[in-house]
């Protein structure tokens, strides 16, 4: 736990400095505190022995009471400054720390690779992004505040009733662990509760994605009141989970106040017998020989710093034991070592778009007892236009995450330009193989800023050209304000045509060596389908063109034709070669013109 912790403590760096500054002025604070009610004390007895009006400067005792007077003031105010540039200090300590997390967790899940990504659920990261850094972040400011202060006042205070009322002190001595023991009782029982509330959130968090990410769906079932219900009952859940766990801390005040009270009957009580009493208390001699009001006053003060600095103690114990499921939680995303990394002296050219997949197996997880490919054995020229068709399942959309490294090979090599992608600088391989999906994503903006995700430094020329072979032109010049027309989020504002022509010119401005569509143009009809692959080989010729699709229509024109089935190459030809000797690829091609097909 102890590394755990100093994993999450790195990401303090430019904040450390106030980290280490609050602690002082919380020492700062606890000192004033407690030294004030000696000092009150000595007051009231130098107030009490004032005579007239102008003995307010000279007492019996020859102290100046109105230095006295001046001192407190000072040791408030200085209390105060304390406190406050404590806060202030904690609080900047804290929130950076948390905005330094977060940082640190986006740019660990950026570099993680799909095998990192598949480990944890898109809810479970949010949760740890939000209210795990929340309970964290919280708990850091209690650490360098309240962790500081709490145990200095119980133990300052402690020492100042044995200075101030000599055995009277052990009455609070003696509450101490009485108090301990049902905090803990507390604290343990509400723990068991407040644990179970993380999972939970995960569930929460889940159903809000689902639902807002899915939203069409659910409108279309008219599901709307059950994912209503589903989302209520996880809420619930989490709230009552929370009122356990409220109810059973709430027994921690009636037993601070339960001894406070008490405490505070045993020292007035007494207390005002030996105020009265010049002599000794069963033969112990007091401090000075007496117990004085303003001692008395002072007991009473320390005594309650030292039950309420017990109060706080608890609750500090509550706020970290929450954190350490929290730093857990953060640590297992921040350790998460990502599965594919550059080696030393990596490539950072690709000069061409050969492709060559070498007796390639493949599995997602290690532990798999079957690959998800056999054997593949793929050979692709730069430049060539290949197609992949197989069934749902057939591994198409595996073998082309392996070319740009999404995946790793679990046996055999996959070269690029003739090197094994390993080899290559990650960056260099992504930038040059673009990949256009048939759920493609489009961010809030501009359609502008999301063209130039493909090429910052785009031309509004080179755009419209990429528009244009992606024939997405129309779309662009359908709206009123062109490149600079709005994106709405995830797109909404698009159709899903719409939205694929657009990723195609988007990927067409990376001006890769490989560009590979994955049934990216399903949702277009077979006119415009045929124009991009039209517009893909005569505008852009020494790109290699891998695509995956449904409709036989759609690559039967390719160079060479990749027929899939149960995770290994059934057959690579042209398309009448096919058509002649293969019998998946005949199935297919006749059933989809025996339908009306799309030829």
């Amino acid at each position: 736990m102890i590394n755990k912790i100093k994993l999450i403590l790195r990401s303090l760096r430019e904040y450390k400095k106030y980290a280490i500054i609050t602690p002082l002025f919380m020492v700062g604070e606890a000192a004033m505190e407690c030294a004030m009610p000696f000092i009150m004390g000595i007051f009231v007895d130098e107030i009490k022995q004032l005579n007239t009006p102008n003995s307010f400067f000279h007492t019996e005792s020859g102290i100046p009471v109105f230095y006295i007077a001046l001192i407190l003031l000072i040791m408030a105010i200085i209390s105060l400054i304390c406190g406050i540039m404590g806060g202030k200090y904690g609080s900047i300590a804290s929130v950076g720390l948390a905005a330094n997390l977060r940082s640190d967790m986006y740019k660990k899940l950026t570099s993680f690779s799909f095998e990192n990504i598949d480990k944890f659920s898109a809810s479970s990261l949010v949760t740890r992004m939000t209210t795990d850094i929340n309970n964290v972040q919280m708990s850091f400011q209690m650490l360098i505040r309240i962790v500081i202060r709490a145990p200095l006042m119980l133990i300052f205070s402690s020492i100042m009733t044995f200075v101030g009322g000599g055995w009277m002190g052990f009455v609070f001595v003696g509450l101490v662990p009485i108090v301990s023991f049902g905090l803990y009782l507390i604290i343990k029982h509400a723990m068991g509760v407040f644990m179970r509330v993380f999972k939970k959130y995960d569930k929460l968090n889940q159903s809000i994605q689902e639902n807002v990410s899915g939203i069409r769906v659910v409108k279309s079932y008219v599901r709307e009141d059950f994912e209503k219900d589903k989302f209520k009952d996880a809420s619930d859940s989490i709230t009552n989970e929370f009122i356990k766990g409220e109810k059973i801390v709430a027994f921690s005040n009636p037993l601070l106040n339960t001894s406070i009270h008490l405490s505070n009957i045993i020292i007035i009580g007494v207390g005002s017998y030996l105020v009265y009493t010049t002599s000794s208390f069963d033969g112990i001699d007091w401090v000075g020989g007496v117990l004085t009001i303003g001692q008395m006053s002072a007991l009473i003060t320390y005594g309650i710093q030292i039950l309420m600095s017990l109060m706080m103690i608890s609750m500090i114990m509550v706020m970290l034991t929450l954190s350490v499921e929290a730093v857990k939680r953060i640590s297992e995303v921040l350790e998460e070592e990502p599965t594919i990394k550059n080696q030393e002296n990596p490539i950072m050219e690709v000069s061409s778009g050969s492709v060559d997949f070498n007796n390639v197996s493949f599995k997602y997880k290690k532990e798999a007892h079957e690959n998800v490919l056999n054997n593949i054995e793929i050979h692709i020229k730069s430049g060539q236009f290949i197609g992949i068709i197989g069934s749902t399942g057939s591994g198409k959309t595996s073998v082309v995450n392996l070319i740009s490294r999404l995946y790793e090979a679990t046996e055999g090599e996959v070269l690029v330009d003739g090197h094994n992608v390993k080899e290559y600088d990650l960056e260099t391989l992504r930038n040059n193989v673009a990949v256009v999906l048939q759920k493609n994503v489009l961010f809030s903006g501009t359609i502008e800023s999301n063209l130039k995700w493909g090429n910052l430094n785009a031309t509004e020329e080179e755009m419209w050209r990429a528009c244009k072979i992606a024939q997405a032109e129309e779309i662009v010049k359908a709206k009123p304000e062109l490149l600079q027309s709005k994106v709405e989020q995830g797109g909404a504002n698009f159709s899903g045509g719409q939205k694929q022509r657009l990723c195609i010119a988007r990927a067409i401005l990376k001006n890769p060596k490989i560009m590979i569509l994955d049934d990216s143009t399903s949702a277009v009809d077979t006119k415009t389908d045929r124009l991009i692959r039209r517009g893909l080989k005569e505008d852009l010729p020494n790109m290699t063109k891998i695509v995956i699709a449904q409709r036989i229509s759609s690559i039967e024109d390719a160079d060479q034709i990749i027929v899939m089935d149960d995770g290994h190459v059934d057959d690579i030809g042209t398309h009448q070669e096919l058509i002649n000797r293969n019998k998946i690829y005949q199935e297919v091609y006749f059933t989809q013109n025996k339908v009306g097909g799309n030829k």
